[in-house]
């Protein structure tokens, strides 16, 4: 008697649990569409809501604050970037969505007791927006266009009485992916002032002028017309001489060389030239004979600087195509031209 009242007894705890739970879960369905108290979106707080409800809150107040879009500037120059223009729009059915997919974790059991006994969930849904990365993107290029400026390498364009220097610039380049991202941080933040700055790199140039001035430490450039040789240190004029030049058909040649020779007192090889007579290829020492007195700079095909005795054709077109100076000035330059010196002859 007493295992048969104890089996009724059991079996109808049994039947009010199972017909508490059908409560519970026919509850917990009938919540389906419905957000846990507690959760926001877009820092909008949405607990509560339907589905419906809910997407009708989030645009309310959220989308006036997307509409306005975003100012970008960069210095004294600023962009009105509207989120038309990116076709920039809430996605309210997305925050919906993971608000629901957040409201519905857990068993139905536990979702049942918490709504009944006014528990909250604490979560916050990201504002969502959705837009176009290709118009995104080519405002960013206008942006671009604007700002972006090539670097300028120093370089020298040399005459006879001048090297011409151009002084190298730094230039700068917006870094697109990283406005993009500043961008739609601003239009994703509910609590923005959706402003950005631009942010750019330095553009190095391969040649800065202090890098030319370096490569050029000594350089030298010969003015026939007016008959002088200009010696240039770190790109400044550092000395000019006297000189002469090649005479008419035995011109001294024009051009860009380096001096590829340097030798003191040294020989002449005369050239096989119908100039030179019966001296042609004959090789003749220092000494009395020898035009090529005290220091040898050449540069191109038998033509070089040297010293002569002849300073009254100093000033004159009178060589057979090497560049003459005084004794005392070509040893003084000598000590100061390197092996591999530009020399332009204009």
């Amino acid at each position: 008697m007493k295992t048969r009242v104890f089996t009724i007894g059991l079996a109808a705890i049994l039947l009010v649990l199972a017909a508490g739970a059908g409560g519970l879960y026919a509850y917990d369905s009938s919540r389906s569409d419905v957000i846990a108290r507690g959760i926001t979106a877009g820092g909008v707080d949405i607990g509560g809501l339907s589905a419906a409800r809910a997407r009708d809150v989030l645009r309310r107040s959220l989308g006036p604050k997307l509409g306005e879009g975003v100012f970008v500037r960069w210095h004294q120059h600023g962009w009105r970037l509207r989120a038309a223009d990116i076709n920039a729009r809430l996605g309210v059915n997305r925050m919906v969505r993971e608000a629901l997919r957040r409201s519905r974790e857990g068993s139905f059991l536990d979702r049942a007791v918490r709504d009944l006994r006014g528990h909250k969930v604490r979560a916050s849904v990201p504002l969502r927006v959705a837009h176009s990365p290709r118009k995104l993107h080519s405002f960013i290029d206008s942006v671009a266009k604007a700002i972006d400026r090539q670097a300028v390498s120093a370089t020298i364009n040399p005459s006879g009485v001048a090297l011409n220097p151009t002084p190298s610039h730094d230039g700068i380049a917006v870094q697109r992916r990283f406005l993009a991202a500043r961008i739609l941080r601003q239009l994703r933040d509910p609590s923005s002032h959706h402003f950005a700055f631009v942010p750019t790199r330095t553009l190095r140039p391969h040649v800065s002028s202090s890098r030319l001035a370096y490569k050029y430490q000594t350089f030298i450039t010969i003015d026939r017309a007016h008959f002088t040789l200009r010696l240039w240190k770190d790109l400044r004029l550092a000395r000019s001489y006297r000189i002469a030049v090649g005479r008419q058909g035995l011109e001294t040649p024009a051009g860009l060389y380096e001096i590829n020779d340097r030798q003191v007192n040294p020989s002449w090889h005369v050239p096989n030239s119908a100039w030179a007579g019966e001296l042609a290829g004959r090789v003749i020492p220092p000494g009395p004979e020898d035009p090529i007195k005290a220091r040898w700079l050449g540069f191109y095909n038998g033509a070089g600087i040297h010293g002569t005795d002849e300073v009254s054709s100093l000033g004159t077109a009178a060589s057979h195509g090497c560049i003459r100076m005084s004794i005392p000035d070509v040893e003084q330059l000598y000590t100061q031209v390197p092996l591999h010196t530009p020399i332009y002859v204009g």
